[in-house]
């Protein structure tokens, strides 16, 4: 498919780019988006939650009463989980929540998500460019430009480029990455994609194995 190239003020520049329908023109793959997405998020979390068991919590180990007679439940300590202050029974416990993904079924998920951002008409290609100095003022610009300054966006460099990303950095609702830092749920949790001409190479390269 051919998309048009814009400039960083937002108008055409009067050249269009091909892109592969191998990568933007799939029919998305919901199921891969969906354990992508599971498996960042996992990785997200620190696992670190912890409840103290019968066995660590402070406390007497003395009997507390006998044990017939009462008329009540037997006892034991006074760290039985039933009593206030006892232990948890079954409490969290630490742990990793990260999991394995195929290489494969990663690239489908980006592939797919790419084309979920075609089909919106929310991806957009803008030619490269660059700040001689980081400016956040300067980057504002060109989202006003392009229509994106109340949007979330991401935008995808060819290769490190610092001082756009810089630039970028005070700006919640936006996103600077590199064409090898890309993921399933950074496309997805973008209201529009700002592919740089550079990273289309690198882009289409590593998800076309």
């Amino acid at each position: 498919m051919e998309v048009n190239v814009l400039n960083i003020s937002g108008k055409e520049t009067g050249r269009k780019v091909q892109l592969s329908d191998d990568v933007f023109g799939i029919e998305p793959n919901k199921h891969a988006v969906y354990l992508d997405v599971k498996q960042y998020l996992a990785n997200q979390r620190q696992g670190t939650h912890k409840a103290k068991e019968r066995a660590e919590v402070t406390g007497s180990t003395r009997k507390i009463k006998k044990q017939k007679g009462t008329g009540t439940a037997r006892a034991g300590s006074i760290k039985n989980p039933l009593f206030k202050g006892g232990g948890t029974i079954f409490g969290p416990r630490p742990r990793s929540y990260s999991f394995k993904l195929n290489k494969s079924l990663k690239r489908l998920a980006r592939k797919s998500a790419f084309s979920l951002k075609v089909q919106e008409s929310n991806l957009i290609v803008l030619e490269d460019f660059n700040f001689d100095t980081p400016n956040t003022k300067n980057f504002i610009n060109v989202l006003k430009s392009l229509g994106l300054e109340n949007k979330k966006s991401l935008f995808v460099l060819g290769d490190a480029n610092k001082n756009v990303y810089l630039s970028s950095r005070n700006l919640k609702a936006s996103n600077v990455v590199s064409s090898s830092e890309l993921s399933t749920y950074a496309i997805l949790n973008a209201n529009n994609i700002v592919l740089l001409e550079g990273s289309l190479e690198g882009i289409e390269e590593n998800l076309s194995k």
